[in-house]
């Protein structure tokens, strides 16, 4: 399909039931709307919670636009419907947010994991040792999300995950390194940790002789960073560097990684010493000089870095610590020289 005839597909595919909500706002906006509020609010629930999403399904049914796209519409619609209604008319709305949206969401959310857990089991099968759950949820979630919404979704998931859920050991398969013990990095996240909790519970304190509501605010915030540093930590200990077909997995949790297709180094260096003079220079750590490098990467042509929430940088050295750097360098330069 050409890029003309994409562009008029999705006018189509977007653009009527964009229409159709937007009429239904400038509804709200006439006379006839005030003449008879309640039974055109309940009216316009409908419309914009049932008939626009079905009508949106109906049309991209046959496309490749993920089915799950419907569930964002229907958030959407709550919204709109929250801003345009009367408050003293949204009964309605208040029905489908309290009873059918959870029913949504959980359909959803058990429907991604089943397609995790399937592809995790055909990963076993096939003896792919280079996958986990975060790059398993992140190629899920991209067949059944809308792109944009994908990373700031998975980052949450996989925070609680890493967080609270997978305290196995993780026990490393030969072609796996750990990255964590002597970086220093990982005292650092503790004692940001011990920080916040300290903090937290000072300025709680604090506020609370002032305003118990800002108190509270501030707690639950320091609450939530607290809780996203831990799952950041935990991810750290749980998604080891990996080397398998022809190409390096190269993670630091999930808040960077990069993957390197080893015919494309340049060359592999053990060393501690800071790069200033080349351009397209890049950490894998996210602490920068805070944590210490002693592995020191250099490409043919450049590649990409993702950050966390998707933030992307253009690298052609990369600088990263191994704990098992002599024998990560000789795996790399022994395939490097069978190949050759």
């Amino acid at each position: 399909m050409n890029t003309t005839s994409l562009f008029k597909r999705n006018l189509v595919i977007f653009g009527i039931p964009v229409l159709l909500i937007i009429s239904l706002i400038f509804l709200t906006k006439t006379s006839v709307f005030i003449d008879y509020t309640n039974s055109l609010s309940n009216a316009i629930t409908i419309d914009i919670l049932l008939i626009v999403p079905f009508i949106y399904y109906l049309l991209i049914r046959k496309t490749k636009i993920p089915k799950t796209t419907v569930v964002p519409f229907i958030i959407l619609g709550i919204v709109i419907c929250s801003f345009i209604l009367p408050k003293e008319h949204q009964n309605y709305l208040n029905l489908f947010k309290s009873y059918i949206l959870p029913v949504i969401e959980l359909s959803l959310a058990s429907f991604i994991i089943y397609n995790v857990r399937k592809a995790i089991i055909k990963f076993k099968a096939e003896k792919v040792h280079a996958y986990d759950f975060y790059t398993t949820l992140k190629n899920t979630c991209y067949q059944m999300l809308p792109r944009a919404i994908v990373i700031p979704f998975i980052t949450e998931i996989a925070v609680f995950y890493y967080g609270f859920i997978y305290w196995k050991k993780r026990r490393l398969n030969s072609n796996e390194f750990s990255y964590h013990k002597d970086s220093g990095g990982t005292g650092l996240y503790i004692a940001i940790l011990f920080l916040i909790a300290i903090e937290t519970v000072a300025f709680h304190l604090l506020l609370m002789q002032w305003n118990h509501t800002a108190a509270w605010i501030l707690t639950l915030i320091s609450i939530y960073s607290g809780i996203q540093i831990f799952g950041f930590l935990k991810s750290i200990y749980k998604r080891p560097i990996a080397i398998e077909n022809n190409t390096i997995y190269l993670r630091y949790g999930i808040l960077k990684e990069t993957n390197i297709a080893i015919d494309s180094i340049a060359s592999i260096e053990l060393s501690s010493k800071e790069i200033t003079t080349e351009d397209s220079v890049a950490k894998l750590s996210i602490l920068g000089d805070m944590e210490s490098h002693n592995v020191i990467i250099r490409l043919k042509e450049e590649n990409t870095l993702t950050g966390l929430y998707g933030k992307k940088r253009a690298y052609k050295t990369l600088l990263l610590h191994v704990d098992e750097k002599v024998e990560f360098k000789y795996k790399i330069d022994t395939y490097i020289s069978t190949n050759l």
